[in-house]
């Protein structure tokens, strides 16, 4: 895990935006790391490309160096490649690789020992492009239902454990090589180095997956958060949890907060569970209506979940096992059926049929919760406290001219600390009100700072003189 502080930064970075499409919220922690080295992206409006929408999340490990400039540059990566306007998927695949080259080529950065994930979504025309090169990941709520937008990229899975066998290294501990717990990332160019093979065939690869989908009326909201989120939850946990605080009426950005308030560990001794950085965006679908539209919506999907848990759990006690139901009429808290033969408690619903009679839920456009998208450590949620109580703890606002964003979930093995780029955001409007200006990207800062707005052209200006410690990698 890294190394730990004696208590968890709460203070939170956290933001909003919207126009007649989106209302976004977002929200970053440092949480029990001993330095913030994640950064995230969201633009209502690319420059290049008016009315497409980008949204990114990049979790940096052994500093903030990589992530920061990903956070910055990666969607000019992808809008100058010549595919962009015929093949936007293949603009995203080189725009990846574009700016891990440009990366390698600057003086700044090619000798970091760090590295970031990236998971990048496009929006343009009605069709979501979602690339992904690490474990960070995106979901979607689609009519209610989970659509799973990225899979993890993993040392130990059987394409990715083949690539690496084949370009000279090998994985031991889970990791590659013994030491890096991801098989693909930005950055890491000490395992980049074979001379014979393709940037996309490197032991560790920064060339995405790209999934793709057709975005109507029934998409709901979506969700990218670094592993920080997803180790502790798996996707159809943090798909039920947005859903029922938006049922509630709450906003983008709050529910950003009380997710990684939920994640968070109580202590530092679970191994690293609810211990990293934490970064999540939860972009809502208003297809040009009212925000009150999607709280209806989501309304009659937890409606739905707990009357089908209700019923599956009756035809239960029907059969002769002694059931006891808890049903409550508020999303805040789930309909709750215990089981006595069994001794279990199980909340919402995963594998019932939709009312047409789908059991594939809504796998017909897209892909449901699978191997690769739930938490193993989820299992130890009967056996702690979910989340330390942070009342009271000041979130912090951060100025509406300000840029960038970075915050990492991976600890400093000498307690050295990079030097974390200022932030620049849009604040956080807390009657709904959308800010003035439509493109930013945020760097997680304890400490409120001020910043002129600094939108950057080129790779190579992102410069520091700043030195990394020796870092604990994922």
């Amino acid at each position: 895990m890294g190394q730990s502080l004696s208590e968890p930064e709460t203070s939170k970075a956290t933001e909003f935006c919207q126009n007649d499409y989106y209302k976004v919220g977002s929200s970053c922690m440092q949480g029990w790391r001993m330095h913030m080295e994640d950064s995230h992206t969201h633009i209502l409006s690319l420059p290049d490309d008016p009315g497409t929408a980008f949204f990114a999340v990049y979790d940096g490990h052994g500093g903030a160096k990589v992530a920061e400039y990903a956070g910055k540059h990666l969607h000019k990566y992808i809008t100058r490649r010549p595919e962009y306007a015929d093949d936007l998927k293949q603009a995203l695949q080189r725009g990846f690789l574009d700016l891990d080259e440009a990366m390698l080529n600057n003086e700044a950065l090619k000798e970091q020992m760090s590295g970031s994930t990236a998971v990048a979504v496009v929006i343009k025309d009605n069709r979501l492009y979602c690339a992904n090169a690490g474990d960070s990941r995106a979901i979607a709520c689609v009519n209610g239902r989970l659509d799973v937008l990225s899979f993890d990229h993993k040392p130990t899975n059987d394409s990715e454990m083949k690539r690496i066998h084949n370009a000279g290294g090998y994985v031991e501990y889970n990791r590659v090589n013994g030491y890096l717990a991801l098989s693909r990332a930005l950055g890491d160019f000490g395992l980049k180095r074979n001379q014979e093979k393709k940037p996309e065939e490197q032991m560790v690869t920064a060339y995405p997956d790209v999934e793709e989908r057709e975005v109507d009326e029934r998409w709901d909201f979506l969700v990218i958060a670094c592993d920080g989120i997803w180790d502790v939850l798996s996707s159809q946990s943090v798909l039920e949890f947005v859903q029922d605080k938006l049922a509630q009426g709450m906003y983008p950005q709050q529910i950003c907060e009380n997710l990684m308030e939920r994640c968070l560990a109580p202590d530092c001794q679970m191994g690293g569970i609810g211990g990293d950085n934490m970064t999540v965006i939860i972009v809502c679908f208003l297809h040009g209506q009212p925000f009150e539209q999607l709280i209806g919506r989501c309304k009659e999907a937890v409606a739905k979940r707990e009357a089908k848990l209700l019923k599956r759990f009756q035809a239960k006690h029907s059969n002769g096992e002694q059931t006891t139901v808890t049903a409550t009429t508020t999303a805040a808290s789930p309909l709750t059926v215990t089981t006595g033969s069994e001794g279990s408690e199980k909340t919402g619903d995963n594998d019932e049929e939709d009312d047409d009679g789908d059991k594939n839920r809504y796998a017909r456009n897209g892909r449901s919760e699978d191997d690769s998208s739930g938490s193993d450590n989820e299992l130890l949620e009967g056996a702690r406290t979910p989340s330390l109580q942070t009342q009271g703890v000041p979130t912090e606002k951060k100025d509406a001219h300000s840029e960038s964003s970075a915050s990492n979930n991976n600890g400093v093995r000498d307690g050295t600390s990079p030097t974390a780029p200022k932030t620049s955001a849009l604040p956080a409007q807390e009657d709904g009100s959308p800010p003035s200006a439509q493109e930013k990207s945020v760097k997680k800062s304890p400490e409120k700072k001020k910043s002129a707005p600094v939108v950057k052209s080129n790779a190579d200006s992102e410069e520091d003189d700043s030195s990394e410690g020796e870092m604990d990698l994922k």
